[in-house]
């Protein structure tokens, strides 16, 4: 007798068939020209939190973004130490081997990972045997005490200060990359800071002139 499916993947199985008919079917000449491959010009660093998906904030086709999902939409600084860093190897094989021409670093909005780092605990969940989130959110110790200078440690202005430092924090570990510092200095790469307000669906891109995030229209 077959395994029974669970709810949750009866869900998901669902909305395959709705992409087979609507989303699959109707483009593919487009997916016959990406089984011959990809040529993104665009990466996404983004938060694995399940309300922020670049694909629908940018409403773009398949093969237009390179993507990377972790918690926080954290960039780890370069380092040469052994280790299995991922978002490392997804940013030296976008830049170097598919060549994008942009990296977007989109913070977000109640973004628990940021909230972790603020408040130095994770409400509601169980202590892990691995340690890996403590270990994460870590990389934005630095930027909280910044964070926690001007607006404490609790309340929304204290967390949205504390959201748009976390892009701030990953724009700049990226430049410690050699193969970024190398590419933007020549003008092939550009790197930008975003943050999407999940309260008011608004999207706001950094300007590093001025260090302020502005609303887009």
């Amino acid at each position: 007798m077959p395994q029974a499916r669970s709810p949750e993947l009866d869900h998901l199985i669902a909305g395959y068939r709705r992409f087979r008919e609507q989303g699959w079917t109707p483009k593919r000449e487009r997916w016959r020209e990406l089984g011959e491959g990809q040529h993104p010009r665009v990466m996404i660093i983004a938060c694995s939190d399940s309300r922020v998906d670049p694909a629908q904030i940018f409403d773009t086709d398949p093969g237009e973004m390179f993507v990377v999902r972790n918690v926080a939409a954290m960039v780890p600084p370069f380092e040469t130490a052994p280790g299995l860093h991922g978002v490392s190897a997804a940013l030296e094989f976008a830049v170097q081997v598919l060549k994008v021409r942009e990296v977007i670093v989109l913070g977000h909005g109640m973004c628990g990972g940021c909230q972790a780092a603020l408040s130095q605990s994770l409400q509601g969940a169980e202590p892990g045997q691995g340690g890996f989130i403590a270990d994460w959110i870590g990389l934005l110790d630095h930027a909280r005490e910044e964070v926690i200078a001007c607006h404490g440690t609790t309340g929304p202005a204290a967390e949205r200060a504390m959201e748009l430092a976390g892009v701030r924090t990953s724009l700049a570990n990226l430049r410690t990359f050699p193969c970024i510092q190398i590419k933007e200095s020549r003008g092939t790469l550009r790197l930008t800071g975003a943050f999407f307000a999940i309260s008011d669906g608004v999207l706001h891109v950094l300007d590093e002139s001025t260090g302020a995030f502005a609303p887009i229209d």
